[in-house]
C-alpha cells in the first residue's frame, strides 16, 4: 500500500484576524500553500495573504461539495482546509473522513459556535439539545421540539431560510409562548451580535448568513385572562416533560369536551385525571359543575392545582390516589354520583368495575366517555355500559397536524383514539 505523505489540515476558527490563530497555526499557514475557505467567508481568509509571507498562497473556495473533494485529491503537498469550530461536529469533518484515510487528517477544533453562544448568553448547556438543519430536512428538528427541551441549539441553513422554518414549526406545535428565541449572529467574530426576537412578528431583513438559534424554556406567568373560551392550547397546561401522556392532546379533548354535553349545574368526575386538562377546561366552560379529578400518580394534585390557576377554576376534590382505593375507602354517597364521568388512564379491569360500580347509580341523561388506545378493549366495556343501560356510539379521532419542512410541508399523525360514549 503506497504510503501517503500529504495531509490535509483542517482548521476551526472562530475569528477572521490571522492574529487570533495559535502560534502554531499560525506558522503552518505561513508554510501551507493550498488553501481551501468556504464561499462565505472566501475573501476575509483570503485578505491575509496581503502580507507578503502569502502572496505564493493558492486559494480554492469551497461550497463542500463533491468538487472540494475533487481538489483535495487533486494535491500532492499538504492542504489547509478552513472550517467554523469544530469541523468534526455538524461539520466538514464527517464527508472527509468518509473521502480520506484518517492518517491523511489532523483536525484543530476550536470552540463550537453552540459553545461560544450559551456562554455569551450565560446558561449551561451541559443538557441542551443540539440539532443540525444546515444542508438537512428539519425532521429532527421536529422530533426534538416535540420532546419540549429546556434548551435547544439550532445550526441553520442560510440558503434555505431556516429560521423561517424554525418559526413556523414553533407555531404550529403551539411552542411560539414555550421559549425564549435567541438569535446568535457571526458568533465568536466581530460583528457578533446576540438578539431576542418575537417571533410573532416577522423576521428582521438584516440577519447574516452566520447565525445559529437558541431557544431557552421562557419563565411566564400565566393569566386566564386572555384565554380562548373553548379549546385551549396543550401549552396552557404544565405537565411533565417526560410523561407525555398525562395531558390530554387538544384535538382529543375538545371532542371529549363536546361528546360530554356540559350541563350548567351537576358533577364531574374526571378519573386518571392526569394534569386535569379535561375536567378542568370542563370547569372553565361551565363555571357551576363539581369537578372531582383523581389520579394515582405521584406528582397529579401538584399539577393540577397549578393548572387549576393558569385557568382561574377551582375543583371540589383532588384525590392522588388509586380509583379503587377512592371506590374502597370512601362512601360514594357522600362523594356524588357524577353526572358526567371520564374514565381514562387505567386498565380494562378498573374500567369495567368503576362502570359498574359507579355507572348502575347514574341517572337518566347522564354520560360517560371512556378514551381507549387499544381496540381489543372496546367490545367488553361497551357491553358494560349497555348492561347499564347506556346506550352507545364509537368514534375514531385521527388528526394530522400540518409542519413545515425545507421543501414545503408535510402531515403529521397523531396518534389515534377511540371514544366510547355511553348515555342513559
Amino acid at each position: 500500500m503506497t504510503e501517503i505523505n500529504r495531509k490535509i489540515h483542517v482548521v476551526g476558527i472562530n475569528s477572521f484576524k490571522f492574529e487570533d490563530l495559535p502560534i502554531k497555526l499560525q506558522n503552518l499557514f505561513m508554510d501551507t500553500v493550498n488553501i481551501a475557505v468556504p464561499n462565505s467567508y472566501f475573501e476575509k481568509i483570503k485578505s491575509w495573504s496581503g502580507n507578503n509571507l502569502f502572496n505564493r498562497k493558492l486559494f480554492f473556495a469551497s461550497q463542500s461539495n463533491d468538487e472540494l473533494i475533487k481538489w483535495l485529491r487533486s494535491k500532492e503537498n499538504d492542504v489547509i482546509l478552513i472550517s467554523r469550530g469544530d469541523p468534526l461536529w455538524f461539520g466538514i469533518g464527517r464527508i472527509l473522513l468518509e473521502s480520506f484515510s484518517k492518517d491523511e487528517l489532523i483536525f484543530y477544533p476550536s470552540n463550537t459556535c453552540i459553545q461560544l453562544a450559551f456562554n455569551k448568553l450565560k446558561i449551561p448547556w451541559q443538557d441542551a439539545i443540539n440539532v443540525s438543519i444546515h444542508g438537512r430536512d428539519s425532521t429532527k428538528l421536529i422530533e426534538a421540539l416535540k420532546t419540549k427541551p429546556s434548551n435547544l441549539a439550532i445550526i441553520t441553513d442560510s440558503t434555505s431560510k431556516s429560521l423561517e422554518i424554525v418559526r413556523k414549526n414553533l407555531l404550529e406545535l403551539n411552542l411560539i409562548d414555550f421559549y425564549d428565541f435567541w438569535l446568535c449572529e457571526e458568533i465568536g467574530f466581530d460583528n457578533e451580535k446576540i438578539r431576542k426576537l418575537n417571533l410573532k412578528e416577522s423576521l428582521p431583513s438584516d440577519i447574516s448568513s452566520l447565525n445559529i438559534a437558541v431557544l431557552t424554556k421562557t419563565k411566564k406567568s400565566y393569566s386566564n385572562n386572555n384565554l380562548p373560551l373553548f379549546g385551549l392550547n396543550d401549552s396552557i397546561f404544565k405537565t411533565f416533560e417526560d410523561r407525555p401522556n398525562l395531558l390530554t392532546k387538544r384535538e382529543v379533548r375538545i371532542q371529549i369536551l363536546a361528546d360530554l354535553e356540559l350541563p350548567k349545574k351537576g358533577v364531574i368526575w374526571d378519573i386518571g385525571a392526569g394534569c386535569g386538562s379535561i375536567g378542568l377546561e370542563a370547569l372553565k366552560l361551565s363555571p357551576n359543575l363539581d369537578l372531582f379529578c383523581i389520579d394515582k400518580r405521584i406528582g397529579s394534585k401538584s399539577l393540577i392545582l397549578e393548572n387549576s390557576k393558569r385557568l382561574g377554576v377551582e375543583p371540589r376534590f383532588i384525590f392522588e390516589e388509586d380509583i379503587i382505593d377512592t371506590l374502597n375507602k370512601r362512601n360514594l354517597s357522600s362523594l356524588e354520583i357524577p353526572n358526567r364521568l371520564i374514565i381514562g388512564g387505567c386498565d380494562k379491569e378498573t374500567k369495567l368495575q368503576i362502570i359498574n360500580e359507579i355507572g348502575q347509580g347514574m341517572r337518566i341523561g347522564d354520560i360517560v366517555v371512556i378514551p381507549i388506545i387499544d381496540i381489543q378493549n372496546i367490545e367488553e366495556l361497551k357491553e358494560e355500559l349497555e348492561e347499564k343501560n347506556f346506550k352507545t356510539n364509537l368514534n375514531l379521532i385521527q388528526t394530522y397536524k400540518s409542519l413545515t419542512i425545507a421543501s414545503g410541508m408535510r402531515l403529521e399523525p397523531n396518534n389515534p383514539i377511540f371514544l366510547l360514549k355511553g348515555k342513559k
